[in-house]
């Protein structure tokens, strides 16, 4: 069971890095870098959030099962 929990915990990590990085790429994030020069927060929250839960997960998957 905890081998699929840490699969699923990949996948969603893959899957908020993907649409972090469509937001960190879109036209809203551009225009708060030209003002502020960070993307907005929704980016930057999807692009860490994804990162901690890959991270999480292949963790997860490295222990493997005992």
């Amino acid at each position: 069971m905890n081998r699929i929990a840490s699969l699923a915990l990949v996948i969603l990590g893959v899957v908020l890095l993907a649409m972090g990085w469509d937001a960190y790429r879109s036209v809203s994030s551009d225009v708060s870098r030209l003002f502020t020069g960070a993307p907005t927060d929704r980016a930057l929250w999807l692009l860490i959030g994804g990162g901690l839960a890959a991270v999480a997960g292949l963790g997860g998957l490295s222990r493997g099962s005992k």
